[in-house]
């Protein structure tokens, strides 16, 4: 059973990973049906996502960051018609204080920061006062330049060095060492082949001693296994998903929710005895 410790609850699945639908309040995100507001979260929700994660910044390659106050705009309106309705965990993707502390107002359960608290040195004492979970995410450079720089000499351990690192910051500012979860950020400055080697690693990112999310869904490296574009991406998804579930990854980031957990229900059928 797989467990995830929120402020003031823990949730837990029987199923062979935690499904994390994606709710993008942008109008720019790469993949242009997971655009939308609480209708479209909440149908995520009666898909039987675990937890709903809401971005009002995209980080595509190639895009912009937005200021703290037009990414406010975008994401409490969803948080606060999500909170009508359910109380389903939420994360927010974003890198700024201001988005975090008004998001967690309004209902708002994890962080999810793709900078490891790097970016906003107010975050981290946030977190750890409010006991809020974080995602700890590895990249290079910001998305406007990420991809101009994808050669490591040994992508592994790179990835898994930079991570404990971030680990130990956010231990040091309070956070404790069960509310941390880690991405290797998949498609953030890595080629389709640093992208399989994390996800066939996953399990060994520090050893196993913090759970990794793998979000992967219709991402350019499925694309370029498949010859897919990103609207035809999904069983590439679907395969890469639970392959990386098989190879230690304990939680998915996904926009098909539906077809993501019936996928995870054969996987639970397939082994159990």
């Amino acid at each position: 059973m797989k467990t995830l410790h929120l402020s003031n609850r823990t949730i837990s699945t029987n199923l062979p990973s935690f499904v994390m639908g994606i709710v993008n309040a942008t109008p720019d995100s790469f993949f242009d049906k997971s655009r939308g507001g609480a209708e479209d979260a909440l149908r995520l929700v009666d898909e039987g996502a675990d937890i709903l994660d809401i971005g009002g910044e995209s980080t595509r390659p190639g895009s912009e960051y937005v200021n703290a106050d037009e990414e406010i705009r975008r994401v409490i309106p969803v948080i606060e018609g999500v909170r009508r309705h359910s109380d389903i965990p939420i994360s927010v993707d974003t890198r700024k204080y201001e988005v975090m502390k008004v998001a967690f107002e309004a209902g708002a359960d994890i962080l999810n920061d793709i900078s490891a608290l790097e970016d906003d040195s107010r975050l981290a004492p946030f977190c750890a006062e409010m006991k809020i979970p974080v995602i700890l995410m590895h990249k290079r450079g910001n998305p406007s330049t990420m991809q101009k720089n994808t050669v490591y000499e040994n992508v592994f351990d790179e990835v898994n060095e930079y991570l404990k690192s971030r680990v130990e910051f956010a231990e040091a500012a309070g956070i404790a060492g069960d509310k941390i979860w880690l991405d290797v950020g998949i498609g953030f400055g890595k080629s389709m082949r640093d992208n399989f080697e994390l996800m066939r690693r996953s399990g060994e990112i520090l050893d196993g001693k913090y759970p990794v999310l793998m979000a992967l869904s219709r991402k350019t490296c499925i694309g370029e296994a498949t010859g897919r574009d990103v609207s035809e991406r999904l069983s590439g998804t679907l395969a890469a998903d639970m392959l990386s579930v098989l190879h230690g990854s304990s939680m998915i980031r996904v926009h098909d929710v539906k077809e993501a957990v019936d996928s995870l229900k054969v996987m639970k059928a397939f082994f159990e005895k």
